[in-house]
């Protein structure tokens, strides 16, 4: 790789880095290409991406000094996965981990905050965006089906009350 090959390598993961709510670091030594293929899969179908990346040029887009926490993440065989949710990639890549011991999660980061495997294990026990909205959705439309419920049921008790008199006048 050349050095304007590094430098495109170093913004395009620049980008990702600041367009996604969290990067998941994870170890991947020793998956065959089918189980590779598995995992960018489950992430392509949730939104997210994976990506192998080289430790240098991660940590140079990162702008992190020596001995900072990135410096943890990123040793060995790496690669990151990533989403603009910031829970999507944690928990596809939290289940996928179970399902192979190939597959370890050295931790993560959102933003400057930089997370341990067990932060990254507690990011992908929280709700999705997509969850959290659908949930909001239904508080917000609970209330307006209670309120159109009160309001037909004085109607319908009129209409009840009429038909009763109606029918005592035709008997």
């Amino acid at each position: 790789m050349d050095r304007a090959q590094k430098a495109e390598s170093i913004e395009t993961l620049k980008g990702v880095f600041a367009d996604a709510g969290a990067v998941v670091v994870t170890h991947n030594l020793g998956l065959t290409v089918a189980e590779m293929e598995d995992l960018r899969g489950r992430l392509r179908k949730e939104g997210a991406a994976f990506k192998v990346v080289k430790n240098r040029l991660a940590l140079k887009a990162l702008e992190a000094s020596e001995g900072s926490d990135y410096h943890t993440l990123f040793k060995g065989p790496v690669g990151i996965a990533f989403a603009p949710d910031p829970v999507t990639a944690a928990k596809v890549t939290s289940e996928f981990a179970k399902g192979n011991d190939k597959f370890v999660i050295q931790g993560g980061f959102m933003g400057e905050k930089v997370l341990d495997a067990k932060g990254v294990e507690a990011l992908s026990k929280l709700p999705s965006l997509d969850q959290i909205r659908a949930s909001l959705i239904g508080l917000l439309n609970a209330p307006a089906t209670k309120v159109a419920g009160v309001i037909q049921a004085p109607a319908g008790q009129l209409a009840r009350v009429v038909g009763a008199y109606a029918a005592k006048d035709a008997a």
